[in-house]
């Protein structure tokens, strides 16, 4: 299957994030909690138009992929949690980029990571 050209494939936008808690968070606990913001927030319809994913998540940090035309409401629910598996915690957008490999490098340093090979841009 052919790739689509630049000009037809949807834009992106990549949220550097990080957990800020007591605790090590798990990925599910993560992803239950910024879903469960979401859907609450605006619903099902609003959850499927900022086609949120979570790319990387280690060492209580992360990326997030978003639409680009709901980057505002995407960084708005993150706002929103407050708990994580029962646990106080505050979700940090540390940047927004528009690639995986721009957001990695500037808002995210490849130290912090347990294992580094597992990135996404190689």
């Amino acid at each position: 299957m052919k790739t689509l050209p630049s000009s037809l494939r949807p834009r992106n936008r990549y949220l550097a994030i990080e957990i800020i808690t007591e605790r090590e968070v798990s990925r599910e606990e993560l992803l239950r909690e910024i879903f469960s913001a979401i859907g609450s927030l605006y619903g099902d319809i609003g959850s499927s138009e900022c086609g949120v994913r979570l790319l990387d998540f280690g060492n209580q940090k992360g990326i997030l992929r978003c639409s680009h035309r709901m980057e505002e409401r995407s960084r708005a629910a993150l706002a929103t949690i407050t708990t994580i598996g029962g646990q106080r915690a505050i979700v940090h957008v540390l940047g927004i980029s528009g690639t995986v490999k721009g957001a990695t490098q500037k808002y995210i340093s490849v130290q912090q990571y347990q294992n580094p090979s597992t990135l996404i841009y190689k």
